[in-house]
């Protein structure tokens, strides 16, 4: 079964294809950071400030969880693939690093998994 993660910016709408949605708009917003407001998630810089609050990290390893119970049981009852959109304000700071983050969590092993970023 492949898990494609797509990030995006609630401001340019949620895309509609998804299956699962996350919302990361609680975790500090790197945007109001003069030195991090023209890059973007990718950048080890901004990957830093949003994984400096707890909270992402906690999020990501609980998000984590959730997928690895849900994952198995969408695969048993036949699904193909399974579309996990991850939304921040804009699309180019926080929903890239956290699904970044949540890509590598999965196993590829068990999955193909895919990361795409709509809003860069």
């Amino acid at each position: 079964m492949r898990v494609n993660f797509l990030s995006f910016g609630f401001k340019h709408g949620v895309p509609l294809d998804c299956d699962l949605v996350a919302d990361v708009r609680f975790l500090t917003n790197p945007h109001y950071v003069e030195s991090l407001r023209d890059r973007t998630g990718p950048d080890p810089a901004v990957s830093e400030y949003v994984f400096s609050s707890a909270d992402a990290g906690d999020f990501v390893t609980r998000y984590t969880d959730l997928l690895n119970f849900l994952l198995p049981r969408y695969q048993f009852e036949g699904k193909a693939y399974v579309n996990i959109g991850v939304g921040c304000s804009g699309g180019k700071h926080r929903s890239v690093a956290i699904a970044e983050a949540l890509s590598k969590a999965i196993d590829p092993r068990n999955f193909l998994v895919s990361v795409r970023h709509r809003d860069l």
